[in-house]
């Protein structure tokens, strides 16, 4: 799934919040200067704000109705005359002009306010235009100091892995669009020549990695995030290799050149027009509610994980000798690995023995391994008279005990509540084109298919289809009802995983 960035005005709304703060704070301390600061203020440090700070805040009900208008004339500014466009590539000398246009237009809508309601003559002369000074240098200096700590945050982040695709004749001139816009925080890991096999050649820093026959397998079996497509001629463009990119579900960024399906949008990619096509499309606010939401959900998986290990522990200690937490391997969004958390509910011979067993596996292609009776599961047995014997491992399952630490990769960003389930890497190894399509979100602690049966479901296909189904209709609301869905199964026991 890609997320999609604001465009126009709410692209910089941080900004023009922050305009807004400092026009506040510039009226307040011109207010104080002109006419004293109230006792009241100092007694807001020690016993906290008073109910009535209005009253004290601006002694006069005409600067105060002043007050509400003006953060009201900023928001239509920055809107209306799009005074925020381009703020992060501006140089000292642009800024200071656009921060100067931005309290100018402000202060003469403030201006007409005053003349409309006939109230000019009350107004203090010197707090207006005190106002006015310090409003431009706050506003012009938060602006800059803002700047300077997205850019660090920037370089922090991790960057987009994303593979070009391009023809010999464009390619020099798209890498050097990808060089000069930095901030896109976009890293290209790999080049693909769609006229000629250059492959193990390097075009201006970047490794040719795959030809365009083999370009879809590649994309499978790494890490790719995005994939980007430029061509000259648009009569070179990979048809073969964007059906198969949409199969797989990875987003495509196609420049300059319509897609007939998928959910698209236009957007820039390094100061370049393109067409961008993705499986599903989520804005930054339903991205930024979706990881509050992680972030609330894996606080409290993470507490009542401590939790089970303190009464699990000692028992799994007592049966099976070793770690309790146990690590394993998993495939995570576009291909990333990272390790998964669990309880150990089986015996540390378990992978080894994975092989020997696989005769016995339900899912028939061998796409996911799940057994009918576990002997790997701490406790499990099967007694000379054919009983089954259960332990500590099968309550352990039974109840999703050995999920909980999970809420530890939700926290750092590897999982989120609700998603596809990571598959492993000898699973992986196994996927076709469109079984792919199930790595183009970010895995969840549960999703679609578990509750729709849970380890009830055998045929893959049908994981795969219920998985892309959640993906493609992916919402808050959607993400809600399976979460209580999940609550309701893990309860009731039915299908535990």
């Amino acid at each position: 799934m890609y997320r999609k960035r604001e465009q126009g005005w709410l692209k910089h709304l941080d900004f023009i919040i922050l305009d807004i703060l400092c026009a506040q704070l510039a009226f307040v301390l011109a207010y104080g200067w002109r006419f004293g600061w109230p006792v009241e203020w100092l007694s807001w440090l020690y016993s906290g704000m008073p109910s009535g700070y209005r009253r004290w805040l601006y002694q006069e009900a005409i600067y105060r109705n002043l007050a509400f208008w003006m953060a009201g004339f900023g928001i239509a500014v920055a809107i209306l005359f799009n005074t925020m466009h381009d703020v992060l590539k501006r140089g000292w000398l642009v800024g200071l002009r656009q921060t100067l246009a931005q309290c100018g237009l402000v202060f003469g809508c403030v201006v007409i306010y005053m003349f409309s309601v006939k109230d000019s003559e009350l107004y203090s002369r010197l707090v207006l235009w005190i106002t006015l000074g310090a409003y431009i240098i706050l506003a012009y200096f938060t602006r800059a100091a803002w700047k300077g700590l997205l850019r660090r945050r920037k370089q922090r982040e991790q960057k987009r892995a994303m593979l070009l695709v391009a023809d010999e004749a464009s390619v020099h001139e798209v890498i050097r669009q990808f060089e000069t816009h930095p901030l896109e925080n976009i890293s290209l890991c790999g080049l693909v020549l769609t006229d000629r096999d250059a492959v193990g050649e390097t075009v201006d820093g970047v490794s040719v990695v795959a030809g365009l026959e083999n370009a879809a397998q590649y994309i499978c079996r790494e890490w790719i995030d995005e994939v980007y497509i430029a061509a000259a001629d648009t009569n070179q463009t990979p048809n073969r290799l964007i059906d198969q990119c949409r199969q797989m579900g990875v987003t495509i960024h196609l420049q300059m050149v319509t897609l007939g399906s998928g959910k698209q949008t236009v957007e820039k990619i390094a100061g370049m027009p393109v067409v961008t096509n993705s499986i599903n499309i989520a804005t930054p606010g339903q991205m930024m509610l979706k990881r509050a939401m992680d972030v609330l959900g894996g606080l409290l998986l993470s507490v009542a994980a401590l939790l089970a290990i303190v009464f699990v522990g000692p028992v799994i200690k007592r049966k099976s000798p070793g770690p309790i937490l146990y690590k394993q391997e998993r495939i995570g969004q576009n291909g990333k690995k990272f390790r998964m958390y669990k309880i150990r509910s089986m015996y540390m011979d378990a992978d080894a023995r994975k092989q020997e067993l696989m005769g016995q596996n339900r899912v028939a292609d061998g796409m996911m391994f799940k057994l009918d009776f576990d002997p790997r599961i701490i406790g499990n047995e099967i007694k000379p008279d054919g009983t089954r014997k259960t332990g500590i491992g099968e309550f352990i399952r039974k109840t999703s005990i050995d999920e909980l630490p999970q809420g530890f990769n939700i926290l750092i960003g590897q999982m989120s509540l609700v998603g596809t389930r990571p598959p492993t890497v000898d699973e992986w190894e196994k996927y076709e084109l469109h079984h792919r399509a199930r790595l183009a979100t970010k895995p969840g602690l549960t999703g679609m298919w578990q509750v729709s049966g849970r380890s009830e479901i055998t045929d893959f296909d049908e994981v795969t289809r219920l998985d892309t189904e959640y993906i493609e209709n992916w919402s808050i609301g959607l993400d809600v009802r399976i979460l209580v869905k999940t609550v309701g199964a893990v309860l009731g026991h039915k299908g535990a995983m």
